[in-house]
């Protein structure tokens, strides 16, 4: 009976930590941050969604173009309707993997950092992307945090010929996770 009992704590305990392995979050932020010599640009959005399949490696993340904030209100909309025409192209995608994800410590306190590749899509053009993360497990929180950066022409963004010298043709991307929470499926 004992045995019986042990043998299905090992089958139930298995079960649960390999059906277990995705992780998702509807608090992440997003930030961009591009210095020039006119005026530094830099817009935040803390509505980016999440969710990462730790089995496989797959991560994915989506954003809408309308939640980036700036301090100034006459940026904020330059930047809907000029620059990412968020009308047109309201999301911006990511769709990757994090190598060697199975191998991560997600039990013990522990730092990592990972190597990211994928497919960003904003602006209607989809570039590769590869880029590492540090992926933080302290007292059981899982949380992630990457940075890159990417041309606005490669995404089609085109700058206005009035201010073209006067505005950074790159910007660098924040993307943070500060929570991870365990998605359980039924």
């Amino acid at each position: 009976m004992k045995s019986l009992l042990v043998l299905n704590l090992v089958v139930l305990f298995s079960v649960n930590s390999t059906a277990q392995t995705k992780y998702y979050s509807k608090a992440g932020i997003i930030s961009f941050y591009s210095k020039s010599s006119m005026e530094n640009i830099e817009a935040s959005n803390n509505k980016l969604v999440s969710i990462w399949d730790v089995s496989n490696g797959q991560i994915e993340f989506a954003v809408l173009m309308k939640g980036f904030e700036f301090e100034k209100a006459l940026m904020q909309e330059h930047f809907n309707e000029n620059y990412v025409e968020s009308s047109k192209y309201p999301k911006a995608l990511f769709n990757g993997t994090i190598e060697k994800s199975n191998a991560i410590a997600l039990l013990s306190d522990n730092i990592t950092t990972v190597q990211v590749k994928g497919l960003l899509t904003m602006h209607g053009v989809t570039n590769s992307v590869s880029t590492t993360a540090i992926i933080t497990i302290k007292n059981g929180v899982v949380s992630a945090v990457s940075k890159f950066t990417i041309a606005l022409a490669d995404y089609k963004i085109s700058i206005p010929l009035l201010v073209a010298d006067k505005i950074n043709k790159t910007i660098t991307i924040t993307i943070n996770i500060p929570a991870f929470q365990l998605l359980i499926s039924k």
